[in-house]
């Protein structure tokens, strides 16, 4: 009987497009890639309200909105460098609980035990439903936007730093103990320099949320801030300012992000 022989099959080429796709860095370099789909995004934004398929009082054009943000940017200045105050100072005061909670949890099973948990359990429960609480326990000052925005901030800097340490090699901290350093040296030499990259992690979400966290407070309470210049404008229905103060908004929520990216690439160097 005879042997059938096995034919050998071309294989397709696939471009960077993937199966079927295009390859679009023909046209496009791949860092433009994000710019190209935010300049078609805000086309289609132009088009539609510019050419009137879009009433002004449901979505203003962003050429209004343009003029709102030049015309409103001292404003906005002014209210977001107390809404930056407040998120600043409120991460660092997260900063220092997540430190602790997570030098805890590494050091003590009860509080691993007891405190993870219930930190998982704490997402499901929405920060801006206790705000009222906090201006009711706290007033209308700084304090409880401070505290929201540390709240907010807290649960990815703890499970960042947390999960940074937990997953170390234990050969690195089994050599330090042979050579008779204490569990201390092994945090300070050890664990928290090799836990960097996920406690950066974990900052670069939480200096975001700072930002936003603020500003959000501010809608419960308050006379100055982002939040307030907001309910103002949206009590008067001034849309094209609505939008002014959203774009600002995301303008600084970016720098701050890029900010920690830059400082991550500053000191990680030097232990990894």
């Amino acid at each position: 009987m005879r042997k059938l022989q096995s034919i050998p099959m071309p294989m397709p080429k696939f471009d960077e497009g993937g199966v079927g796709g295009r390859n679009f860095s023909k046209f496009l370099p791949p860092r433009s890639y994000p710019f190209s789909l935010v300049a078609g995004i805000f086309l289609v934004w132009l088009i539609s309200t510019e050419g009137g398929f879009v009433y002004a009082f449901i979505l203003p054009s962003p050429v209004a909105v343009a003029r709102a943000f030049v015309a409103d940017f001292h404003l906005l200045v002014r209210h977001g460098a107390v809404t930056l105050g407040e998120a600043v100072l409120g991460l660092l005061f997260s900063l220092l609980a997540a430190f602790v909670a997570s030098v805890a949890m590494d050091r003590y099973t009860y509080w691993r035990k007891a405190l993870y948990p219930v930190l998982v359990i704490s997402q499901a429960v929405p920060y801006i439903a206790i705000a009222p609480l906090l201006v009711l326990w706290l007033g209308h000052g700084m304090e409880p936007r401070v505290v929201l925005v540390a709240l907010t901030c807290f649960f990815p800097l703890v499970v960042g730093l947390y999960d940074g340490i937990l997953h170390i090699r234990r050969e690195y901290l089994e050599e330090l103990q042979m050579m008779g350093g204490s569990h201390w040296a092994g945090l300070v030499r050890v664990k928290l320099p090799l836990a960097a990259p996920g406690f950066f992690s974990g900052l670069k979400i939480a200096a975001t949320y700072s930002f936003v966290g603020a500003v959000i407070a501010g809608w419960v309470g308050g006379t100055t801030g982002l939040g307030v210049y907001m309910t103002r404008v949206r009590r008067t229905f001034e849309f094209d300012k609505m939008f002014a103060v959203i774009i600002f908004i995301v303008l600084i929520s970016l720098l701050l992000m890029y900010g920690v990216k830059f400082l991550e690439k500053r000191l990680t160097k030097y232990v990894i």
